[in-house]
């Protein structure tokens, strides 16, 4: 004890400086724990969260004893193995060709491009799509003119999965891009110059050097991926789907179920016991791949 508090004195402006960040993670992330006790009571407004009945794990029994549980679980799953497998490859191959641009004028310029997207809200981007994939949009004024026929997308699932990975790549794409570049022009030029004069082009430094020398970025950016592998993207799901039953089959996540759940049905138990099932799912899965990324690099890991 004696040992904390002297070091609290001795780096008292550091902790002072941590303060702010320290107490919006208490508030924000730490203290809503709390709710989760509503997962486990019959919960009336009248009575509070303290004063509801405690009703154990009912209201899990009426969740899996649904038919819906197991499809939102696959959906959301499936879905983010998309975004994730996708979306860093695409990142990667983006931050690979951005590091070969030579003019540097020219290089910021397609940075601050690709870049863009990431700060376009999903309301913009949902009219956006709207306007693509309605059925007198663009696409449908296109297909005709290159012979094929026009499609109602907002009334065919299958199409789903493919759209919203497009549109998650087009949307942070730029984003981990920047990432992957600030680590390869972090990269030593030494390994790159022996290279050279050993007769590697540039396309086998790429692929022999700059990649492996990435792969502690990937496992951790893949480690922070599948740590919410379970949680499904609210604002970008309901946004472009929002309640469209018919697309529910391939786009319907836990995240907009428990909303419905709660918005349509008022009950916060219910809701609760929905969150906390996912919450429990994202914990085992960050895990058990970090257990797995400790064996292939022991220094990428998250702990």
């Amino acid at each position: 004890m004696f040992v904390f508090f002297q070091e609290l004195k001795k780096n008292r402006y550091l902790y002072l400086l941590g303060l702010p960040g320290m107490l919006f993670l208490f508030i924000f992330a730490y203290l809503p724990l709390l709710g989760h006790i509503l997962a486990f009571k019959d919960f009336k407004l009248k009575d509070g969260i303290w004063g509801s009945k405690w009703v154990g794990f009912h209201n899990f029994k009426f969740f899996f004893n649904g038919p819906d549980w197991l499809q939102v679980t696959l959906n959301t799953m499936f879905l983010n193995f998309l975004f994730i497998f996708f979306g860093l490859g695409v990142s990667l191959l983006l931050a690979l060709l951005l590091n070969e641009i030579r003019v540097v004028l020219f290089k910021k310029i397609s940075q601050s491009f690709v870049f863009l997207p990431y700060f376009i809200s999903w309301l913009v981007v949902s009219f956006m799509s709207f306007s693509l994939f309605s059925s007198d949009g663009i696409l449908n004024k296109i297909l005709p003119l290159i012979d094929m026929q026009a499609i109602n997308w907002y009334q065919t699932p299958s199409v789903w999965p493919f759209l919203l990975t497009l549109i998650y790549i087009w949307k942070f794409s730029g984003y981990f891009a920047i990432i992957f570049l600030a680590a390869i022009t972090g990269l030593s030029s030494e390994v790159y110059e022996s290279a050279t004069i050993d007769g590697a082009t540039r396309f086998q430094q790429v692929i022999f050097i700059t990649i492996p020398q990435l792969r502690s970025v990937i496992i951790v950016l893949t480690l922070l991926g599948v740590g919410r592998i379970f949680y499904g993207d609210f604002g970008m799901i309901y946004g472009i789907i929002g309640d469209n039953g018919i697309l529910y089959p391939t786009t319907d996540v836990i995240d907009t179920y428990s909303y419905r759940a709660l918005r349509q049905l008022g009950d916060f138990s219910m809701s609760s016991a929905i969150v906390l099932y996912q919450s429990f799912l994202g914990i085992c899965a960050i895990v058990t791949f970090n257990w797995i990324a400790k064996k292939v690099d022991p220094e990428a890991t998250l702990y």
